[in-house]
């Protein structure tokens, strides 16, 4: 079985709270699928409601303004184009949700660190709460249920990131009705689609992936790989607020699942070429061209990083710098070029060294591990064996722990 990132640990989590007991049970399934159940008919009376915001001529310019500066890590810029939003609107959800993705890939270009993660929760916790209000008022109102499932959604995958299961599928679960009835009520919205993309694929990956759960899979609404992928090429060709959010699942499902180089390539040149100041997605470029073993174009993408980072360039932070030192070590240990493997792996060292008592990173880590191969396959065993013994007291990431052992046992031979 393959070793598998958090959004399939996510779904055995949020399995484990369907399980609980019939009172969460019948919360998730019973009442998500009487809404789904429902939601034509109420489709009809919702065209006659309040308008959405998400058609306003005003919203979707200044929103998609503001997500352009965003993205391309202009976070002032994108925060003035936000505020005019919130203060047009100054009790709906959008407001908080616009402000909250600012705090969120604030969050992302580092997930070492953990500084912003309350401030993300309050915002989207307000989201919910805005759109509940709005719910109140209007049950079919298709504003407060994409942004509720929008913000659920967002602080789930903050809880994976920080693999607290639990709260990561507690968020799930309450974002599971919103998110398959929003698509029925709306089936020709591409955003919408979007929620219902991530459900179908990742839960007919996880029955394929732990064949053992099948028959609790009768809980959730049967998932398609195939239909997940339509729906989030969709959204990815014509959605207006979150089309990257869908370039960016795809790459991240062509890239670890799917295992498609020209697919991967051709998600990850749409986000960078919308997006050319995004270090997330000019870091992921470089790791696409180095999975499949596309060395010398992933050390010109690397470089450039590493250039920008030195430069001061805004969000070519550390942890981006991290990222980009260690495939840099990488490509030059594939050539065989030991002493300049070594250079970045020590520089990748200096840049990461953890404060007393915290975590080792996962670059840290591995580029440690990395330091014995390199002395290894320089002859220097004494060397080498020192970096896997440390190794062996640091955190244990991608099998670390297990590769350490082995070299020590028998030395590495390039």
């Amino acid at each position: 079985m393959r070793r598998l990132p958090n959004t399939l640990p996510l779904l055995a989590a949020l399995l484990a709270v369907l399980l609980a007991g019939p009172a969460a049970s019948q919360s998730a399934v019973a009442r998500s699928q009487q809404r789904v159940a429902t939601a034509q008919q109420q489709g009809t009376q919702a065209q006659r409601g309040e308008p959405s915001v998400l058609k306003s001529d005003f919203v979707r310019k200044a929103g998609r303004r503001g997500l352009g500066f965003l993205y391309n890590m202009k976070f002032r810029e994108a925060e003035r184009a936000f505020s005019k939003i919130s203060k047009r609107y100054p009790d709906h959800p959008v407001g908080p949700f616009l402000q909250g993705l600012t705090t969120w890939w604030r969050v992302l270009l580092d997930l070492t660190d953990t500084r912003h993660d309350e401030r993300f929760h309050e915002q989207m916790k307000t989201v919910v709460e805005r759109a509940n209000d709005l719910l109140d008022e209007s049950p079919e109102s298709r504003d407060a249920t994409f942004f509720k499932a929008a913000a659920l959604g967002f602080q789930g995958r903050l809880h994976s990131n920080r693999s607290e299961w639990w709260g990561a599928a507690n968020a799930a679960r309450r974002a599971l009705g919103p998110v398959l009835t929003l698509v029925e009520r709306n089936p020709q919205n591409a955003d919408f689609a979007f929620g219902k993309g991530i459900y179908d694929y990742y839960t007919s990956l996880f029955a394929e992936e732990y064949p053992v759960a099948k028959p609790f899979m009768g809980l959730f609404p049967e998932g398609s790989k195939e239909r997940g992928l339509k729906a989030l090429r969709r959204t990815a060709e014509d959605g207006w607020f979150i089309q990257t959010e869908a370039n960016y699942f795809l790459l991240q499902i062509q890239y670890r699942y799917e295992e498609s180089f020209a697919k991967s390539r051709e998600r990850v040149e749409w986000l960078r070429r919308e997006h050319p100041n995004n270090p997330f997605f000019h870091n992921f470029e470089g790791r696409v061209y180095a999975k499949w073993g596309r060395w010398k174009e992933a050390r010109d993408i690397f470089d450039t990083v590493l250039a920008r980072y030195y430069g001061g360039r805004t969000g070519y932070n550390d942890h981006m710098a991290e990222i980009a030192l260690y495939y840099m070590g990488r490509s030059h240990l594939v050539y065989d070029e030991y002493r300049k493997a070594l250079g970045y792996f020590v520089d990748l060292e200096r840049l990461t060294k953890s404060e007393e008592g915290g975590e080792e990173s996962f670059f840290r880590t591995l580029g440690r591990l990395r330091q014995g191969m390199v002395y290894d396959a320089l002859g220097e065993r004494a060397a080498a064996k020192q970096r896997y013994r440390s190794v062996l007291k640091m955190q244990d990431h991608a099998d670390a722990h297990a590769r350490a052992e082995r070299f020590l046992k028998e030395a590495y031979d390039g």
